[in-house]
């Protein structure tokens, strides 16, 4: 039913006809001030939807798609409100929201598997022979590890291509992207641990972290 509200609800904005809820209110400013692209806002409530079934991903693939679908796509409405009409920030930003979607259903795991639900790609868990039980046990074995390496690994693939292009990224675009700070601190961290999904360090934020926001701010890089 949420779903529903919010496709009518994002047709209704785009006909200067916004129901009376406070998000909606606000959105409907934001796509006016902006002229925000309505197939991002509605791409983000599809792949949403899709995702009600509350199951592990197939595969890889399928968890990048989800995350384009909707990390990206809100990237892409935040370079809009910036004022960024780019094509290298664009394709910057598509790959941010890829490594930021894996880097969260990694992050989420502990969290997950305390509930007993793991979403990491099944495809992934099979060829190391990890089965759903081991991440519900917070098993801490190797072929745990080597299931969170290679998810790690293609995380870090999309951050290091979005940063290919930092060269070529208008300096305005800078603070949409500045996500790669946290993704980068993560998967530091995360190697520093063995890929040990479940080691209590990375349950705490890093204190410093404020600090290389800050100055990657300031520096307008990602």
């Amino acid at each position: 039913m949420r779903m529903h509200f919010w496709k009518a609800a994002i047709e209704e904005i785009y006909r200067d006809e916004p129901p009376n809820q406070p998000v909606a209110t606000e959105l409907w400013r934001a796509v006016r001030k902006h002229h925000l692209t309505k197939r991002w806002l509605l791409r983000i409530i599809a792949e949403r939807e899709k995702d009600l079934d509350d199951r592990a991903y197939r595969n890889l693939q399928e968890l990048e798609t989800y995350s384009e679908h909707t990390q990206s796509s809100l990237l892409l409405l935040l370079l809009q409100c910036l004022g960024v009409a780019d094509v290298h920030a664009d394709h910057a930003a598509s790959h941010v929201g890829k490594s930021m979607g894996i880097v969260t259903c990694l992050r989420a795991t502990p969290y997950h598997s305390s509930r007993r639900r793991v979403y990491l790609p099944m495809d992934i868990c099979m060829l190391h022979g990890a089965s759903q039980e081991d991440f519900i046990r917070c098993s801490r074995d190797q072929k745990v590890k080597d299931v969170a390496y290679d998810i790690a690994s293609q995380a870090h693939v999309h951050l290091e291509h979005a940063r290919s292009f930092r060269h070529n990224v208008p300096a305005a675009a800078a603070p949409a992207l500045l996500q790669t700070v946290v993704l980068e601190d993560f998967l530091q961290r995360l190697r520093k641990v063995d890929f040990d999904l479940f080691h209590p360090s990375l349950q705490s934020r890093n204190p410093l972290l404020p600090f290389l926001l800050y100055l990657r701010s300031w520096k307008t890089t990602y």
